[in-house]
């Protein structure tokens, strides 16, 4: 089942193109698959995704915006991520998700959040109820088909350059527009340098007493008790 209150409407602003692909079809078929892989329930792991795959996806803007990091992901992007892990969801997810995926999945993080990995996981982990470890393997899955839904796009709009691929992704995320929605995640990718985001952001995602409000707030709202 799929809760879409009004807190959701306003945050559909920031982030509708990724929650326009959560909550289409396809979308569906990705948190079930998710879901039956890792063996988190479908409302957890709807909530680890929408919290996440944005999150991923300011990481790899941020690293997009030198030319290195641009060339290297649209490298990927018209290679190995190139959409068609997209073509047969079905077959992905069918007696489970092939061993290569997930270890695909794990160099993903590892390349996009580097040290950040492990406290993402454990906020995010904490807002959805569920632990660092079940979230680390619902990100490790979805990482590469966020890849491939990357790429396919790249590939259908002949997208070759730094400026075309940071076009993409923040377009996916909704422009700059609201700047409380991005400042929450750069502060879940920054922290304060000593290793660990949770010290930094656990109290604005949880509903704690640090900086409220903005994405923060609206996920609090979403996925709060």
């Amino acid at each position: 089942m799929y809760l879409f209150p009004e807190l959701l409407i306003l945050f559909c602003k920031k982030m509708k193109g990724i929650l326009d692909l959560l909550n289409s079809d396809m979308g569906k078929s990705i948190i079930n698959g998710v879901s039956g892989t890792t063996g988190a329930e479908q409302s957890k792991t709807s909530s680890v995704l929408t919290m996440a795959l944005p999150v991923l996806m300011k990481a790899m803007e941020r690293n997009a915006a030198t030319p290195e990091g641009a060339q290297g992901l649209m490298r990927a992007l018209t290679s190995k991520h190139d959409g068609s892990i997209l073509d047969n969801l079905s077959g992905l997810f069918d007696g489970g998700v092939d061993s290569d995926v997930k270890t695909d999945g794990s160099k993903i993080l590892n390349h996009v959040l580097g040290s950040k990995q492990q406290g993402v996981q454990q906020v995010i982990g904490q807002k959805a109820g569920l632990d660092a470890n079940t979230v680390a393997s619902i990100m490790e899955v979805a990482a590469p088909i966020l890849m491939g839904v990357l790429g396919k796009e790249a590939r259908q709009n002949n997208l070759s350059s730094q400026n075309d691929i940071s076009n993409l992704l923040g377009g996916m995320l909704g422009g700059s527009s609201a700047a409380q929605e991005q400042s929450f995640l750069e502060q879940v990718l920054d922290a304060d340098g000593d290793g660990s985001v949770v010290d930094d952001v656990a109290g604005m995602l949880l509903g704690g007493s640090k900086k409220g409000g903005g994405l923060g707030g609206m996920l609090g709202g979403l996925f709060g008790k």
